[in-house]
Parts: C-alpha cells; sequence; structure tokens
C-alpha cells in the first residue's frame, strides 16, 4: 500500500507546525516529522485507524492522533491511498477551520 498523502493545505500545515515547534525544541521538530510519516504509513495500511467525528463533518472524513504530539490529522478513508485535508492542533477551535471541508 501506498502512504497517505499530504493535500497542499496539509504540507502547509506540517510546515506551519514543524517551524513553531522547532523554535522551541529542534529535536522534537524532527521527531514530529518522523510522526507525521509513520502516520502517512498507517493510513496508507489501515485507511480507518482513525475514527470519524459526525459532530465536526460528515462521513467518510476521519480523524487521528498524532503519536507523541497534541496533533489531529483529518483525511479522507475513501481515496486510495488516503488523503490528509488538515494537520491541526487538538487545541485549535476544529468546528470554525473545518467548516470550510
Amino acid at each position: 500500500m501506498k502512504p497517505a498523502q499530504l493535500s497542499p493545505q496539509a504540507r502547509r500545515d506540517v510546515l506551519d507546525a514543524a517551524r513553531w515547534v522547532m523554535g522551541d525544541n529542534p529535536s522534537a521538530a524532527r521527531a514530529f516529522r518522523v510522526a507525521i510519516d509513520k502516520a502517512t504509513v498507517l493510513l496508507g495500511e489501515h485507511p480507518r485507524a482513525g475514527r470519524e467525528r459526525l459532530e465536526l463533518v460528515p462521513a467518510p472524513t476521519r480523524f487521528l492522533s498524532l503519536t507523541g504530539f497534541p496533533y489531529i490529522l483529518v483525511y479522507d478513508s475513501t481515496l486510495t491511498p488516503p488523503l490528509i485535508l488538515r494537520v491541526l492542533h487538538g487545541a485549535r477551535d476544529l468546528p470554525e477551520i473545518l467548516n470550510d471541508l
């Protein structure tokens, strides 16, 4: 299976988050990128690994928490490979941000 792909917006999200983390801890920024890579492989192999959040967005959009970091991957599980739409900090206003999906 191919790893999940990042949409252009998700790529921007990852770069912004990595830059922010880098300001505090460069090694954590590298670990963040590794965690993103591992999550793309996991989603490529198991597209339904995340969970639905129907109160936020309709199916088939799913959510996966990023191991070791307070970030959430928002992705379309029906595509092959899955498409990660956003990578968002869990403390953000998800209903407001996801209103445009």
